[in-house]
C-alpha cells in the first residue's frame, strides 16, 4: 500500500501573524513621520499667507503713507482671503490677523487652530522679522 502525502498550499497562522506584526511596526514608525510632514506643510502654507498679508500691508502703506488707517481715517483690515489658512477654503488650520499696527509698523500673526507646541503662533513684522512662539523658534518654523 502506498500513501500519498498532500501538501496544502497557503499561509499558516504563524506566518500570517508575523506579517501582521511587521506591518504594525512599519505603521507605528511611518504614521508619526507622516503627521509631522502634514504639520510642516500646513505651517508653510500659513507662512505663505502671512507673507502675502505683509505684501498687502506694504501696498496699503504705499497708497496711504501709513499702516493703520486710510487717508480717510478708516482702519486697515486684511482682505477676507488672507484671514485664515488655507486661504482657498477648506478647514481653517491657522487664523491670520493684524496683532499690532501703528502708522509706521505692523505685526501679522498666524495662530494655529489646534495646538502646535513645536511652532505655536507664527508672526511677521513690517521689517520682515519672522517669529514663532514654539520650541523650534523662528528659524526652525520658517525654513522650508
Amino acid at each position: 500500500m502506498h500513501f500519498q502525502t498532500t501538501h496544502s498550499k497557503g499561509f499558516t497562522l504563524i506566518e500570517l501573524m508575523i506579517v501582521v506584526a511587521i506591518v504594525a511596526i512599519l505603521a507605528a514608525i511611518a504614521y508619526p513621520s507622516y503627521q509631522e510632514s502634514v504639520r510642516k506643510s500646513r505651517r508653510a502654507e500659513a507662512g505663505a499667507v502671512l507673507l502675502e498679508g505683509a505684501q498687502f500691508m506694504e501696498r496699503f502703506f504705499t497708497v496711504n503713507s501709513r499702516y493703520n488707517t486710510t487717508r480717510a481715517g478708516d482702519a486697515v483690515a486684511l482682505p477676507a482671503a488672507l484671514t485664515h489658512s488655507p486661504k482657498d477654503g477648506g478647514t481653517a488650520r491657522y487664523n491670520i490677523s493684524i496683532s499690532a499696527v501703528t502708522a509706521s509698523s505692523f505685526t501679522l500673526q498666524a495662530v494655529p487652530v489646534a495646538a502646535d507646541a513645536n511652532c505655536g503662533t507664527l508672526s511677521v513684522t513690517q521689517a520682515g522679522v519672522k517669529g514663532a512662539t514654539g520650541t523650534l523658534g523662528a528659524d526652525g518654523c520658517w525654513r522650508r
